[in-house]
């Protein structure tokens, strides 16, 4: 007698449906497991023998063999265990064959026979209802998270005894009926307020938020960089259910959803230290995985002490900041992360932080600081639209009681511009075009036509600062976000003239 019970793998950022078929065979007892598995899913012979016998249930005394279909795809982690242990207990006659028709089982097994959580639950839900199952049997744990996906009924978990119970009708499971605690904000980030002085790095910050545009901070130490970069996420519009849903399924997939959190709702903010391996920024693995650039999808990526970054790691960020996405290739095949994330950078002037310091001397030769500042690239530097130095706050303004504007006021006028950005981007084709930032060559001569005024302050920019055509096309996607924050259907000459005062300047004198 052959049992069929259905779960999911994972595969980048999809599921993929897998069929666990347990059957028979002559010869010693043993549990044979085919179709790619890896180490873990080997392990769980063990595993799912000790917790049917902890189940009160016998273990059949026979050669099983467990075969996950489709063979080609490779099979890891132990979300294969509370499957591989309903077919063994339909194979021993506990339970009928239709008694899991139209169903999804996933959990890893503890010894007693406790369901366990298992990552990337979201994806393997979309996945469920995408292939017509109407059930899924997830982790208690987990089912807040399966719960996200609509038209799904998702039960909750406790045991594979509980299990068994519901599927004989002893024990019924109640389906999960999700709340809306979850939806509750996860932390409150610094206030734009709290933040004294540097008036001019916020307005370049509110534009940065506006469009979605990089940003780098160059500065002394202590001048503020890191305080103002986490104060960034404090006046982001707030993501839409699509993005929360496209963002937390990202998480789930690296396994890195908050506990009792089956929802992000605020925009991700990753700051890596600069030790961080090329793999660990951009994903991979010899089973690839999200790297930190996928986990700030639709958020903040805060590279801190940028120059300190390994060159190599900083120029396989060329193509996810140009592309939104990250391709890793193996020979096994290729698998595509989403990266659409705002870059906000920061730096020192030099390796002492002090060059160009009017409150301190630099102690760096000028050939130190030349080399400290092309550890950044040219590509890299002209991929960011923003660069702003941020120079340090005298003691009037730090011992003021003077507050600044709050980042619930600032980020009032950049979801304005953002819904401007929306209306007009709509009727695109294209879903990928957001925000100003995200715009290509054709969207930039539909939306951010020049006046004759413009033209010529353009013309002359153009001449004075050797501009290349990305960082032309730059700029005027900048002065397209500056004029949305000022309602203006046009780009006026202010405009551009703010956006061009955003463009790098020669540090070194």
């Amino acid at each position: 007698m052959l049992s069929r019970v259905y779960s999911c793998a994972v595969v980048g950022l999809e599921g993929v449906i897998v069929e666990v078929e347990v059957d028979y065979t002559n010869g010693l007892p043993a549990v044979i497991i085919v179709g790619l598995p890896d180490a873990a899913v080997q392990e769980s012979r063990e595993r799912v023998q000790t917790a049917v016998k902890n189940a009160g249930l016998n273990f059949p005394r026979h050669r099983i063999v467990v075969n996950l279909s489709p063979a080609a795809i490779r099979k890891e982690g132990p979300a294969y265990d509370l499957p591989i242990a309903l077919g063994v207990v339909i194979l021993a006659g506990y339970l009928p064959q239709e008694s899991i028709e139209g169903a999804m089982f996933i959990g890893e097994l503890s010894l007693d026979g406790i369901v366990r959580h298992t990552r990337g639950v979201l994806p393997m839900a979309a996945a469920a209802r995408a292939n017509g199952f109407k059930r899924m049997f997830v982790p208690e744990v987990d089912a807040p998270e399966a719960a996200l996906i609509p038209d799904l009924e998702v039960y909750p978990v406790k045991s594979l005894a509980h299990l068994v119970g519901h599927l004989s009708g002893r024990e019924p499971i109640q389906p999960y009926q999700p709340s809306e605690s979850f939806l509750e904000p996860l932390y409150t980030p610094t206030d734009f307020a709290e933040i004294k002085g540097q008036e001019h790095v916020k307005r370049a910050l509110e534009v940065a938020a506006a469009g979605g545009h990089n940003v780098l901070m160059a500065g002394s130490p202590g001048s503020g960089k890191t305080l103002l970069a986490r104060a960034l996420p404090g006046i982001l519009p707030e993501m839409s259910i699509e993005e929360s849903l496209d963002v937390t399924r990202i998480y789930s997939v690296a396994d890195q959803l908050p506990a009792g959190t089956p929802l992000i709702k605020q925009r991700p903010f990753r700051s890596p230290h600069h030790t961080i391996s090329h793999a660990g920024l951009v994903g991979g693995g010899n089973i690839p995985k999200p790297g930190e650039i996928s986990l700030a999808h639709r958020g903040v990526l805060f590279l801190d002490e940028f120059p300190e970054f390994g060159t190599r790691v900083l120029e396989v960020m060329r193509q996810p900041m140009e592309d939104k996405v990250v391709t890793i290739s193996r020979a096994k095949g290729s698998l595509t992360f989403s990266a659409n994330f705002q870059l906000i950078a920061a730096m020192n002037p030099c390796p002492c932080g002090y060059h160009g310091s009017t409150d301190k001397p630099c102690t760096c030769a000028p050939a130190v600081v030349t080399k400290y500042q092309k550890r950044i690239s040219g590509p890299i530097l002209d991929r960011i639209d923003i660069h702003i130095e941020v120079p340090r706050v005298d003691y009037e303004k730090l011992s003021g009681d003077k507050l600044g504007e709050s980042s619930e006021t600032i980020r009032k006028r950049v979801q304005t511009a953002r819904d401007i950005q929306h209306h007009r981007f709509t009727n695109l084709q294209s879903p990928d075009v957001l925000c100003n930032a995200d715009m290509r060559i054709g969207e930039v001569r539909q939306f951010c036509a020049l006046q004759p005024e413009g033209q010529s302050l353009m013309r002359a920019a153009m001449s004075q600062l050797n501009l290349s055509a990305r960082a032309y096309h730059r700029i005027l996607k900048l002065a397209r976000t500056i004029a949305d924050l000022a309602g203006s259907e046009e780009i006026q000459s202010p405009h551009l003239a703010e956006a061009l005062q955003y463009r790098p300047k020669l540090m070194l004198g």
